[in-house]
């Protein structure tokens, strides 16, 4: 199963609405531009049914190079993440197992 790309989703999203590949490249763009400035923003963003976009901060600790053995430092740093809601989950989990062969 390969991945969806962001050209997949204009073609999906443009087939279902009746916009064009062009319009529809520019409403997905700026909705990913506007959940990047939201969330450098400090924000976080809901969508009900799907899941939250929001950022956390991770503490510095020692990692280590896993080629040489040496240990590095990880600076304090933020990272985005996703979390889905119940019925996402319920979704996804009902559409893969109908898929799956006893």
């Amino acid at each position: 199963m390969a991945n969806t790309t962001k050209h997949d989703l204009i073609a999906d999203v443009s087939r279902y609405t009746g916009l064009t590949q062009a319009d529809t490249k520019i409403v997905i763009e700026e909705l990913l531009e506007t959940i990047a400035t939201t969330l450098e923003a400090g924000k976080n963003i809901e969508i009900r049914g799907f899941g939250t976009f929001y950022t956390k901060v991770r503490k510095p600790r020692p990692a280590r190079n896993p080629k040489t053995g040496e240990v590095v430092p990880l600076l304090r740093r933020v990272v985005p993440l996703f979390k889905y809601s119940s019925e996402l989950k319920k979704s996804i989990a009902d559409s893969l197992l109908e898929k799956t062969p006893v």
